[in-house]
């Protein structure tokens, strides 16, 4: 994780951590604060606790979002206070609905101009963010909002799995992280495991994200906790209801940076601060899905 943050994260780029509610990496964004990375645009559906954090500790200068907030909990205090009060720094926003994020990316995957939405017509968003336009229909059904395709110059991605040349397998809830992979100039994929070619092969159709596109791969264990990976472990309630608290007010959150980030040389010490039995805790029963026969040519 260290490597890739110093070959691919560079100040003033614009990143993507995505995962909706699941697959959020935690620990990739805590190698971003670590290595102390300034003026990045983040790019994110549903901003949640990760992107709370690398705001309290002064890496980003804009946000592009759909809903923030700290899912099931309340408020991301240290966003307001970035927002509010430019503490530590200011932040710009620009806000779209989850759908308007999904076409941006969407656009951007498949390197369109923009992309036509109907959910804008009659909101007020239009009015605060220039960015989403009304047009009228080439096709004669008249007025259609669009937004421009979504570009990130990195996305990190967390996932179950990948082989070494990148070719990455993901399950369970999905969000949008096939396109945001498509979407972004480079990719880096962090995994739960690296497996054999073979293991990709025998299910290709759970093969997401094509190592093509890969630049990076990178093997991190429980590297999305506290939030969740399908099959892994799940998430891990207690930290997101601590961060209500602590994050109120900013020399707590300073104190918990300087405790299970800047103190802390990976995220593998991270783990060992945490504790085997926290980990335990975490760890869902089997649920198995049946298996398919793919056949094969004789």
């Amino acid at each position: 994780m260290q490597a890739a943050v110093a070959a691919y994260v560079q100040d003033g780029m614009s990143i993507a951590l995505e995962g909706f509610t699941s697959f959020i990496c935690f620990a990739a964004g805590h190698e971003i604060i670590r290595q102390r990375r300034r003026n990045l645009t983040l790019m994110r559906m549903t901003p949640d606790l990760l992107y709370d954090q690398m705001i309290a500790a002064g890496v980003a200068s804009k946000l592009i979002f759909s809903y923030l907030g700290n899912p099931g909990v309340g408020s991301l205090y240290c966003i307001r206070r970035a927002v509010e009060k430019g503490i530590p720094r200011p932040l710009e926003l620009e806000e779209y609905s989850h759908y308007g994020m999904v076409a941006r990316y969407a656009a951007g995957a498949a390197r369109l101009p923009f992309y036509p939405l109907r959910s804008y017509l009659g909101s007020d968003l239009p009015h605060v963010n220039p960015q989403i336009k009304i047009i009228d229909d080439p096709y004669g059904t008249g007025k259609i909002a669009v937004v421009p395709p979504l570009n990130p110059d990195l996305a990190i991605l967390h996932a179950q799995r990948a082989d070494a040349q990148g070719n990455t397998q993901l399950w369970g809830l999905l969000g949008m992280q096939k396109e945001v992979a498509f979407a972004a100039k480079r990719v880096i994929v962090v995994v739960e495991e690296i497996v054999d070619e073979a293991v990709i092969r025998a299910d290709p159709n759970r093969t997401l994200i094509p190592g093509l596109i890969v630049d990076a791969v990178v093997h991190e264990p429980y590297g999305a906790h506290p939030s969740y990976v399908q099959g892994y472990y799940d998430r891990d309630n207690a930290a997101y209801l601590a961060w209500d608290k602590l994050s109120q007010e900013q020399a707590n959150t300073e104190a918990w940076l300087d405790e299970w980030v800047y103190s802390v040389a990976n995220h593998t010490e991270y783990l060992e601060k945490l504790g085997q039995a926290r980990l335990v805790q975490l760890k869902p029963e089997p649920y198995l899905a049946p298996a398919v026969d793919y056949g094969r040519y004789r």
